[in-house]
């Protein structure tokens, strides 16, 4: 599987700047003429990786947003959120439905929505390095 196309994005970790991200991706993806479904869903997931990275990375600061998006000869978007906050102590506990370390009313499903819109989710992190989630999906749309 050979990369085709792939951009790159800083954004300020602003809550403004999570709908402007979506926005990059689902342009990105055009090309390869994803149903509305596909495109919905990638945007969905993307939308919740980059308020997690801006809600929980910077708590006491801002920060920035680093997004990087490729598609592969065989219809693969791997797009990758990343951040060089306070990190993520424990990876699976945060990954439970439900679980939140945010303030007020947050329900704790950004990670059960990622995967359910996508392939597939990994998520990276160190405490005090940052985290790194990556959504994986294919389109089922025209080939390059």
């Amino acid at each position: 599987m050979n990369v085709i196309n792939e951009f790159s994005l800083t954004v300020d970790g602003k809550s403004v700047n999570e709908g402007f991200c979506r926005t990059v991706v689902s342009s990105f993806i055009t090309s390869l003429d994803p149903t509305i479904e596909e495109l919905s869903d990638l945007k969905t997931a993307v939308s919740e990786a980059v308020t997690n990275a801006i809600v929980h990375a910077y708590p006491e600061k801002s920060g920035k947003v680093y997004i990087t998006g490729e598609i592969t000869n065989d219809n693969i978007v791997r797009i990758k959120v990343k951040d060089k906050g306070i990190g993520i102590e424990n990876i699976s506990k945060a990954m439970e439905p439900l679980y939140s370390t945010g303030i007020g009313d947050r329900a704790g499903l950004g990670f059960t929505v990622m995967q359910s819109f996508c392939d597939r989710l990994s998520v990276k992190s160190k405490p005090n390095s940052g985290t790194t989630v990556t959504l994986t999906k294919r389109i089922h749309g025209k080939k390059w």
